[in-house]
């Protein structure tokens, strides 16, 4: 079949020509529309039910919201993960399903339940809702709103909020990939009033009252239409309130004739809903932020295009002195790892062209085998848009053109010596060009079986990773199915495009002097043919010196730690900040504004400085007010001065913040810890999970843990999440005292709520802004121990009775915060690893705590994160491995037919693992999933060259060669120059993602590092042990 669609290219050159040209417009059209990101969303598959429920506290909320909404949930099909947070006035459900279930349909079942759901929930209890459908890579464009230089006076928190809310988000809506713009910070506008309840106590009136009359005195009617002659009239009852007069005007009740009016029992005035959550920046104080979320399988190019074209529209319609300045931007990552992307695959192009044009000594030969690699990379571009597979670092960052161009290179170099023999066997200096198709159809022809099945082989073996599920298959089947894409269109050339092209532009001169590739060539071979006449003589040894080296590169590997994936560096840094359980939104504003100040101050790497505080207007990242993330936007790393690396600036920014008092600071990145909460439910690389039923000894238990492990190697700041202490006053009803005073307790917390938390009690609409109209007490009675003392609760008889009289009033700490993990409560231990891996680190924690720590009966912990991900990963890899070498060894019993030469080539694969390890050891690189997935690829290359030589040894045999070491030599010294060729052109294509120091390179070196060592190790290996082997194995009668 091959020699078929050979010759049929050979006489068809222009058809051939024509369907290139096909080739080049769809490639890229296809490269034209390609969505590009930094790196594949491996956020898992996942819908948050999000429940504000601002009257209950943290046991309330797991009792009677979380609890119920989880049994709903437990039998929705194909959810593979439940977890829960419950916290005062607040409750987050996540439910993580299968990676192929669409997550449209997920959404519409999680809202059927719903239903049955909220039956089960108190009324009035909360508010379910469910989250934006987004990602971890879904923050594209983060943002603040502030007054520039000269206009600080004129805005407030308020106005500045309220623009963000009416005009910014507004215009935002519609905007196509944009799944939500979540407001930040600032105070969200309300109509307060103000309760004084002494005056109201004075008229006899209570907080029901007060409502009803406002609920009753702020709506619009309908009442038909009249016909008047030809004309038709509606009529509108018109009682909106419209401004604070006109809610200070509204009647409560008649006093001897006189009404009481709103303002004679409150104060009418703007205010702002209760707080829990602020935004500061630069150490200036207070913003307003603003977060754009990309709706989940997207194009981020085309939506981050949108946003920036709808946000320069936005801009023009804010106020003047108000300026809308982005703090972190994606664009900008996706741009540096692009770059180096093209740089890396540019280089490498250079590289493989250059080492072509060195062995091949030939420029036309050259740029024929080059020109696969443009080509068949347009063949994987339209292949990566048929298939919806985007262009990132790991799609594209395991490209070797090495690899792809490697069919081309053996074929050309074949018929490149076919030209000059053909020639002097027909006595003619320059060939016709019925001659050169003759020849091209020959050397194609011969050589096209051993270079197609080292293409199949190369192809199937990223087959495997096809199968990878969860984080590391979504990491790494983008890059297989790249890989096997480009390797197909290379396959398909080698047959079609290469043959017709040789035909047509490879010198016809069968005669030329000895260029520099020749001469080049006579040297290694000088050097070569003696070396290799003692490893004949010495086969064994040679042989048990190969099994020595496997035996010491496999006690290396035993002892090499290992990581789920290099972290990519953003090019941003994150703090994550705490104090104390209870401290004050107004403390941490404080304290975090001293951090950002130090930043500011001590360190000009930084651009600008925005930390989140607490939870946003949709708290999917729901974090207490003591708690803090600090964006640190920094500066092109060549204007750094304060440290040449990521970890050393972010160990110094960590020590400068630990000036702050009270103030804990954790460094991560603003991606990589967004995507750690999302997939685990901890900001953290690595968490030690503890389960058990009782939060004060859960809380215990984490605390040893944390202490234990803060001074093992690697570890860096121990974050425990906290569940207990939180400090709350606690209004303590006596049953007896009330029902003395015949008042219930719902009246009495009803009156609770209505002064402190507030009321809601209609809206009003300024144009198309809406604002609530809410009761509460003034704020300054709010925040004092005796206004909650002596509040007055009504008793239905007449006359009041202070709150103090029916209830004991303490300070209590309560939990503050409930976990569950599919049902059960659990607490975690978060760390970041520094300067070492995660494996080793983690097996030092095992050792410690499996000495050190004793549970009672009924609790046990487990690690989470980077640590459960490498160690999943490792046993899919188990899977993956041992398949990629079974179909290898299929593919070349197909080839050679022998079992003896399939095990003989088949040595190629530990010899080649060899380099590959001692490669990552001297780099002093850990074994991570990408250095797996390197390992993958390696076995597919070096089986080819070793086919390459099994099929030249054959061929001398069955052209009547039967002294094995002539036979040996001879088939050597004839593929010495495509062996080497090959295996340099495979190996330095991968040279500038080794050796890169740009963005995302520490993702792509454990690759590359690996193909690189391991080929060319397994070259060397393989031009003096692979003979060696075949002489021993060779049922041949050796003559003398």
């Amino acid at each position: 079949m091959f020699e078929k669609i050979i010759n049929f290219s050979i006489r068809n050159k222009l058809v051939i020509g024509i369907m290139t040209l096909l080739l080049i417009v769809w490639g890229a059209v296809s490269l034209s529309q390609l969505p590009f990101d930094s790196t594949p969303d491996i956020t898992n598959n996942q819908v948050q039910v999000i429940t504000q429920a601002p009257t209950l506290g943290a046991e309330e909320v797991e009792q009677y919201v979380t609890t119920p909404l989880e049994m709903a949930f437990a039998n929705i099909p194909d959810i593979v993960e439940r977890r829960s947070i419950s916290r005062s006035g607040l409750s987050v459900v996540t439910l993580v399903f299968r990676d192929n279930v669409d997550i449209y349909w997920a959404r519409q079942q999680v809202s059927q339940q719903l239903k049955e759901a909220e039956e089960e929930i108190p009324r009035g209890a909360g508010k379910v809702s469910l989250a934006p459908i987004s990602t971890g890579l879904g923050e594209i464009y983060q943002y603040t709103i502030h007054p520039e230089k000269g206009y600080e006076n004129k805005f407030s928190l308020s106005d500045i909020r309220t623009i963000q809310d009416w005009i910014v988000r507004k215009q935002f809506a519609g905007t196509e990939g944009v799944a939500e713009v979540n407001g930040w910070g600032g105070h969200v506008k309300q109509y307060e009033v103000a309760i004084n309840p002494d005056r109201l106590a004075s008229f006899g009136l209570t907080v029901v009252d007060l409502y009803k009359a406002i609920e009753g005195n702020n709506e619009n009617t309908g009442g038909s239409y009249i016909e008047q002659g030809n004309n038709l009239y509606f009529i509108r009852g018109i009682g909106l309130a419209r401004t604070l007069d006109d809610i200070r005007q509204i009647p409560v009740k008649t006093v001897n004739s006189v009404p009481v009016l709103v303002s004679d029992v409150a104060e009418v005035r703007y205010g702002s809903a209760m707080r829990y959550g602020a935004v500061t920046r630069n150490g200036e104080g207070e913003v307003v932020s603003g977060i754009t979320l990309m709706l989940k399988g997207e194009n981020f190019q085309q939506v981050i295009k949108n946003v920036k074209e709808r946000m320069n529209q936005v801009q023009k319609s804010l106020p003047k002195g108000l300026v809308i300045e982005p703090f972190i931007d994606r664009t900008q990552l996706v741009d540096r790892v692009t770059f180096t992307i093209t740089e890396n695959l540019v280089l490498g192009l250079l590289i493989v062209m250059f080492v072509l044009m060195l062995f091949l000594g030939n420029i036309r030969a050259g740029l024929v085998a080059a020109s696969v690699i443009p080509l068949a990379m347009l063949f994987a571009f339209g292949m990566m848009k048929a298939f919806g597979v985007g262009g990132n670092l790991m799609s594209l960052g395991a490209l070797d053109f090495g690899i792809i161009v490697d069919g081309a290179v053996i074929i050309v170099e074949c018929i490149t010596t076919y030209i000059v023999s053909y020639g002097k066997s027909v006595n003619k200096s320059v060939l016709s060009q019925d001659d050169m198709d003759h020849v091209v159809s020959l050397g194609a022809n011969k050589i096209r079986k051993s270079a197609a099945f080292g293409e199949i082989i190369i192809m199937t073996v990223y087959v495997p990773l096809f199968t990878l599920v969860g984080i590391e298959g979504k990491m790494f089947r983008p890059m297989a199915m790249t890989v096997f894409f480009a390797v197909l269109g290379a396959f398909i050339l080698s047959l079609t495009y290469v043959p017709a092209a040789s035909a047509l532009f490879l010198s016809r001169k069968t005669e030329h002097g000895k260029n520099f590739s020749d001469r080049m060539m006579h040297r290694i071979s000088k050097v070569y043919l003696p070396l290799l006449r003692v490893s004949l003589k010495y086969s064994k040894a040679i042989v048990a010196t190969g099994i020595a080296l496997l035996a010491v590169a496999l006690f290396i590997f035993s002892r090499m730690g290992g990581e789920f994936i290099p972290n990519l560096e953003e090019g941003d840094l994150c703090a994550e900040v705490s104090m104390k359980q209870g401290t004050s939104l107004s403390r941490m504003i404080a304290k975090t504004t001293e951090a950002e100040k130090i930043l500011k101050k001590r360190f000009p790497e930084v651009k600008q400085v925005v930390t989140r505080i607490g939870s946003s207007e949709i708290p999917t990242d729901p974090m207490p007010m003591e708690r803090g993330d600090m964006m640190i936007q920094l500066k092109p790393k060549s204007e750094w001065t304060s440290a040449k690396t990521q970890a050393e600036l972010s160990e110094k920014m960590e020590e400068a913040m630990s000036e702050v008092e009270g103030l804990r600071v954790e460094m991560s990145q603003p991606i990589q810890m967004r995507t750690n909460e999302l997939i685990t439910g901890v900001k953290q690389d690595v968490a030690i999970n503890i389960y058990g039923n009782n939060i004060d000894s859960l809380a215990n238990i984490a605390k040893r843990v944390a202490e234990k492990i803060e001074n093992v190697e690697g570890v860096g700041t121990p974050i425990v999440e906290r569940v207990s202490g939180l400090p709350q006053l606690q209004v303590i009803y006596d049953r007896s005292r009330l029902s003395a005073y015949g008042i219930s307790i719902k009246e009495a917390n009803s009156t609770l709520e209505s002064a402190f938390a507030g009321t809601t009690a209609g809206s009003i609409f300024e144009e198309d802004k809406k604002f609530d109209i809410v009761l509460r007490l003034d704020e300054k009675m709010r925040n004092k121990i005796e206004t909650l003392q002596n509040l007055l609760l009504t008793v239905p008889s007449g006359g009041t009775v202070p709150l103090s009289q029916v209830a004991d009033i303490k300070y209590v700490n309560t939990p503050s915060q409930i976990t569950h993990d599919e049902g059960q409560r659990r607490i975690y231990v978060g760390f970041n690893v520094r300067g070492r891996d995660v494996e080793t680190t983690i097996a030092d924690i095992e050792k410690k705590l499996d000495t050190e720590l004793q549970l009672p009966t009924g609790y046990h912990y487990t690690y989470g994160g980077q640590f459960k991900n490498l160690k999943e990963a490792k046993e899919r890899l188990l899977i993956a491995v041992p398949a990629a070498l079974i179909i290898i060894l299929f593919l070349l019993f197909f080839t050679l037919r022998s079992m003896r030469e399939i095990l003989i080539v088949f040595t190629e694969i530990p010899l080649a693992a060899i380099g590959g390890i001692l490669a990552l050891w001297l780099r002093g690189i850990p074994f991570s999933i990408s250095a797996g997935v390197g390992f993958i690829a390696l076995f597919g290359v070096v089986v080819l060259n070793g086919i390459v030589l099994i099929n030249q040894f054959d061929e001398f045999k069955r052209k009547g060669i039967t002294d094995i070491n002539h036979c040996i030599i001879n088939g050597c010294m004839e593929r010495l120059r495509p062996v080497l060729m090959t295996a340099l052109v495979a190996s330095l294509g991968f040279l500038p993602m080794a050796i890169s120091t740009g963005d995302g390179a520490e993702v792509q070196q454990p690759l590359a590092t690996v193909v690189i060592g391991g080929l060319l190790i397994a070259t060397i290996l393989t031009l003096v042990v692979l003979p060696s082997m075949y002489k021993i194995f060779s049922k041949t009668t050796k003559t003398k």
